[in-house]
Formats: structure tokens, sequence, C-alpha cells
């Protein structure tokens, strides 16, 4: 049971879950409690330091002050995510570690807005996707070895795939293209073609390729699930099962990334929730 204290610090990170990802906060939301508020806290701070790379203007932090704060967390205040943080750190036998590795994965869109080769998506990836893995694995699992660790983090590769080739178009509009040269050359699909959203059998062959590569990486996620409690077992199932669906809204809209988003409706997800519970 949350103290009136705690949920004036915990009662934001759920607004800000709900709002910003509505299959993360449905799939966790099953969650014993404190595992439930962990999670909300972790994604609300990845959010800010997400927010302060791609909105600084709407960003109540840089990312240089957020990991000031951070690393100074004991003394950090004026925000809720601090003693957010302060409470998930006393709860669980997290390190700092995987957060300053996300922090370093948001830098890189400040560095590097196109990629060349598949190597340098798949680093990152790890930066920002795959350490969240690294994050919630002293939440999920009560005793992570090696090999549970490098599944969380497959897990996390595979779900910032599927976000890169659901926001093809907006990362486009932003000057940004994380589909690597390296793909458009293997499929003779031009840049010119891309500047201009052409979509065609080169495109959608492009697209497969990395559908491929979130596949790969989603079943070596799935490695060890049964070695979870199950009720994180339950939400990592379903969160894969929301993300996996991207995908198949994105073959519903002919590939039509450039235009369209690929959205997951409430009706989809609920018939989701079934077979995971079935």
């Amino acid at each position: 049971m949350l103290t009136a204290r705690q949920h004036t610090f915990i009662e934001p990170c759920t607004m800000m879950i709900k709002k910003g990802s509505s299959s993360f906060y449905h799939a966790f939301k099953y969650l014993p409690s404190p595992r439930r508020e962990a999670v909300y806290i972790m994604y609300a701070f990845c959010r800010m330091i997400d927010d302060a790379v791609d909105e600084p203007d709407k960003s109540p932090y840089t990312l240089d002050e957020l990991e000031e704060h951070f690393i100074h967390l004991d003394k950090a205040n004026g925000h809720f995510i601090w003693p957010a943080l302060r409470y998930l750190f006393d709860h669980f036998p997290i390190t700092k570690e995987p957060f300053f590795t996300q922090m370093k994965g948001q830098r890189m869109d400040f560095e590097q807005t196109s990629y060349s080769t598949m190597e340098e998506l798949e680093s990152y990836c790890y930066h920002v996707a795959g350490s969240v893995g690294e994050m919630l694995l002293p939440v999920l699992h009560n005793q992570p070895n090696e090999q549970v660790k490098q599944a969380g983090i497959a897990l996390g590769k595979a779900m910032q795939i599927v976000n890169i080739i659901r926001d093809v178009g907006e990362d486009k509009r932003l000057g940004r293209r994380y589909i690597p040269m390296e793909l458009f050359q293997r499929y003779n699909y031009s840049f010119d073609h891309f500047r201009q959203g052409i979509i065609n059998d080169a495109f959608i062959s492009v697209l497969k390729d990395l559908e491929n590569r979130a596949e790969m990486w989603f079943y070596e996620g799935l490695n060890g699930i049964s070695t979870y409690p199950n009720e994180s077992a339950f939400s990592i199932n379903l969160a894969t099962k929301y993300y996996r669906e991207i995908l198949e809204v994105v073959k519903q809209n002919q590939y039509d990334v450039f235009n369209k988003r690929a959205i997951v409706s409430n009706a989809r997800k609920g018939l989701l929730l079934k077979q995971v519970h079935q």
C-alpha cells in the first residue's frame, strides 16, 4: 500500500506512461506492487531523457542536467521524478549503469542522424532500448543471470526495431534515418526514393529485412521467460504481443510508414490480452 506522499510522485509517473505508451501501460498494469510502480517510474525517467533530446523546448531539463541530478540523486529535488527514482532504488537492487547507457544512447541522436550499417544500428538499439531491458531485470526477475540479462537486452532491441519501422515517416520529417544504407543497397532501394517516400517492392524488402531482425531478437528475448515470476512473464508476453501486432498493422497499411502511423487499436489489444490469458 502506497503512502500519501508516495502517491504524489508515483501518480505523475503513471500518467506519463498512460499518455506516452498505451502498450506499455496496458502490458505492465497487471504487475503487483511495487513492481508495477517501478516500471512506471522507469518509463517516466526514460521518457524525460528522450524528450530532452527530441523536444528540448518542452523539457524541464537538458540531458546534461538530468544526468547531473541523477548522479547526485540523493540531493536532487524540484521535480517528482527524483523522489520517484529514490523510491525505485530503495525497493530494488538496481544499478545506475543502464540509465547512463540510456543517456549515452540518446546523445547518439545529437551526433548521428543517419546510419550506414546494421552493426551501427544494433549499437544504437542496445543503448536506447536494450538498456531498458537491463533496467527492468531486477524489477521483473528475482534472480537474473547472464542468459536472462542477454534475453532482456534482445527484447529491448527487438522493440526498438519495431519503433524504427513504425516511425520512419516521423523520423524522416525530423531529419533522421535509422534504416541503414546497407539495407537500401542490398535491395536496390535508392536514397532518392526514400527522400520521396516511395513505397515499392524494394522498400518492402528493406522493411521485411528489419522485421526478420526484430523477430530474431523477440525469439531470443523470450528465451528463459519461464524463469520469471508468473506476473512478470504475463506482462512481458503481453508487451511482446502488442509490439508484434504493430508489425501486423504496418502490413495492413501496405507498408506505408511514410504517411501512416501503425496503431494497435484497443479492440486488437483486447484480443491479444485474451490470447495471453489462455
